[in-house]
């Protein structure tokens, strides 16, 4: 006899969107000390500065609204990985 798994839509929705998030938060905080490296290193005009800021506060604020429209923290985006630990860095978020 085959066993079916059986999922509840609202779970697997909310896990999907889970999972989107963590992708996102991975690639907005990778994007986030890309450009800290590039200011430190004097590769940005004062304007790309300014800038690369805003877009970056931008989408901080709004994946906090995404958070909490989904009910979400910013710890249930950080995957464990089990023996290599966790996916972002322990003081996300």
């Amino acid at each position: 006899m085959t066993e079916r798994l059986r999922m509840d839509q609202d779970t697997v929705e909310r896990d999907l969107i889970r999972l989107v998030l963590t992708l996102v938060e991975l690639l907005r905080q990778l994007m986030e000390r890309q450009a800290c490296r590039r200011v430190d290193r004097g590769d940005l005009s004062e304007e790309e500065e300014e800038r690369v800021g805003l877009t970056l506060m931008l989408l901080e604020e709004r994946m906090g609204e995404l958070r909490d429209r989904f009910g979400l923290s910013p710890e249930d985006l950080n995957l464990d990985l089990g023996p290599l630990g966790t996916l972002l860095p322990q003081d996300a978020g």
